[in-house]
């Protein structure tokens, strides 16, 4: 690395003895003068101009909301079957998703709704009435309607 040397040069004796020193300025930090403000400032210019540049380079992607879609075929059948019970005057006792089952009664009826999934990806809702059924003999109608209406048919 060359060195440039500014300043004065002292020269002192002590004694019989001389003394020489210098101030060293290495080159990096630009010119001395007139023209050192003004290359500083294009300096100054030029870094602006280039952090600006690589600021442009940068994109930022907004985040894509995710919709949870709709319910599973189970899912819809599940709660229409349920539903679909009550709104015919089943008083459902026990309902439950993991085996599929609903279980009421109505007039002394016993009622059972088996909600399965197939193997073709389909849903089967059977309706089974067990007990003195000649009390409401149109309850299987009006679930099957009401599950219907339930399920948008």
């Amino acid at each position: 690395m060359a060195m440039t040397f500014f300043g004065s040069l002292n020269v002192a004796t002590a004694g019989r003895k001389e003394v020489r020193t210098m101030m060293i300025i290495p080159p990096a930090l630009g010119p001395v003068g007139k023209g050192a403000s003004m290359f500083r400032t294009l300096r100054i210019i030029a870094a602006l101009l280039v952090g600006s540049a690589l600021q442009a380079g940068c994109v930022v992607y907004e985040p894509v909301p995710v919709y949870s879609g709709a319910p599973s075929k189970f899912d819809r059948a599940w709660s229409a079957a349920v539903g679909g019970a009550q709104d015919a005057g089943v008083q459902v006792a026990s309902a439950d998703p993991a085996t599929g089952l609903i279980r009421g009664s109505k007039d002394g009826i016993d009622v059972t709704v088996a909600v399965a999934r197939q193997a073709d990806g389909s849903v089967r809702v059977q309706f089974d009435a067990k007990g003195p059924t000649q009390r409401d003999p149109g309850l299987s109608n009006r679930f099957s309607q009401a599950y219907d209406r339930r399920m948008g048919r």
